[in-house]
């Protein structure tokens, strides 16, 4: 798989093994800017595009927004989030509370820091 690829072949650790089937976010990675779930991903399929992992987010004003927004969580689930968020805002940079709560229902958090990520999200659309 492409995680497996990205963990074991280039030492990105990011992307975490928590489910086989991506279900819970944590192993999200963005493809081209799409957001994929790495697990359920063929690394053979994504030869030749881009792939960004939350690794290359270490400077974006998303991971600065989840630490000044206390939203990150055991580091688990953070990063699969941080790159969710990244492609949520690239594609609805404008985005209501309501959008941002629908647009980022496919990732969890078992830590519980939902609502320090929506305050995350909404100081970034804000420009805050």
């Amino acid at each position: 798989t492409l995680l497996d690829v990205l963990r074991y072949q280039f030492d990105l650790t990011g992307a975490k093994p928590v489910c086989e089937d991506g279900s819970s976010g944590a192993n999200t990675v963005l493809v081209d800017g799409k957001p994929i779930m790495a697990t359920a991903t063929l690394a053979l399929s994504v030869v030749g595009k881009e792939i960004r992992t939350c690794e290359s987010l270490r400077d974006d004003p998303v991971t600065h927004a989840f630490v000044e927004s206390d939203a990150q969580q055991c580091g688990f689930f953070t990063p699969g989030f941080v790159v969710a968020v990244r492609a949520f805002l690239d594609k609805n940079p404008n985005a209501t509370e309501e959008q941002i709560r629908s647009g980022l229902n496919g990732n969890i958090c078992r830590c519980g820091t939902y609502a320090n990520i929506l305050q995350a999200v909404i100081s970034l659309v804000k420009g805050t």
